[in-house]
């Protein structure tokens, strides 16, 4: 079953509680409430108020257990928890509501333990067993938890952190690469795209060119105008009539006659 959260008021201690004190004072919480219970089941029988004594003693020191196992907790938990994935984020906020519980449990025990000593009334007694014993059972229970924490999610193991910051460090390597790769095939695409978008440019100024037509200005001539002969005067006409007569040529010299040569 679930417990609800529960957070207690945040309290500064005037000391540093140092990294992996948890685990030691944790079997103290384990161990000791065994013992009370023992404790209890054979004072059930022998009725001694020594034992009855030595059982208040115990659990006045599991009591301090507790509250010791709560802030150490703390400490731990917050120097492991960047570390950790998700599930094992959820496990330790789980294994620290459990822890919140037990440390105000064990109070209650502690005050039926006297209200029993004080008063002979059976039915306070009954009650302190029962809730001695759930204590018990939620301690064997965070116990376990706890051990999965170290075992399962390598809480605060420290072969585990430096794994887990080369791992780390290897992904952000992945990452740049990875963007690296991705700038490289942007610029890539866009050399091709200016490229073709160059090309397409030519061929649409060639298609352009090509489609315009020719516009053809006719040129306007203008027409000369024939005069009619029988406007031309007379006097003109003789004129070039007379200029046109054929030149008369004089006769060609005739052949001159060589003188023979007498030869020998």
């Amino acid at each position: 079953m679930e417990l609800p959260a529960i957070t207690l008021p945040k309290v500064e201690l005037p000391f540093d509680i140092p990294v992996l004190w948890h685990p030691v004072v944790d079997h103290f919480v384990i161990a000791l409430p065994v013992v009370i219970l023992l404790l209890e089941l054979i004072n059930l029988v022998m009725r001694k108020k020594a034992i009855s004594g030595t059982s208040f003693f115990l659990i006045f020191l599991t009591v301090l257990a507790a509250v010791g196992a709560y802030f150490t907790g703390l400490v731990d938990g917050k120097e492991a928890y960047p570390a950790l994935n998700e599930a094992a984020k959820e496990a330790l906020a789980e294994h620290k509501n459990l822890g919140t519980y037990l440390m105000l449990t064990s109070g209650i025990v502690l005050l039926f333990k006297l209200l029993s000593m004080l008063t002979d009334k059976s039915i306070i007694r009954a009650l302190y067993i029962v809730i001695l014993i759930a204590f018990v059972a939620g301690i064997f229970e965070q116990g376990e938890e706890g051990g999965e924490l170290v075992y399962k999610h390598g809480l605060n193991v420290e072969q585990v952190k430096v794994l887990d910051d080369e791992l780390f460090d290897v992904n952000e390597e992945l990452d740049e690469a990875i963007e690296e790769l991705e700038e490289m095939k942007a610029s890539e695409e866009s050399e091709k795209a200016e490229a073709v978008e160059t090309g397409s440019t030519q061929a649409e100024v060639k298609t352009t060119v090509e489609d315009t037509p020719v516009e053809i200005i006719p040129v306007e001539t203008t027409p000369v105008e024939s005069t009619p002969a029988e406007t031309i005067p007379e006097s003109i006409k003789t004129e070039v009539k007379e200029e046109a007569e054929p030149l008369e040529v004089e006769g060609m010299p005739e052949e001159v006659v060589q003188p023979e040569i007498a030869t020998h």
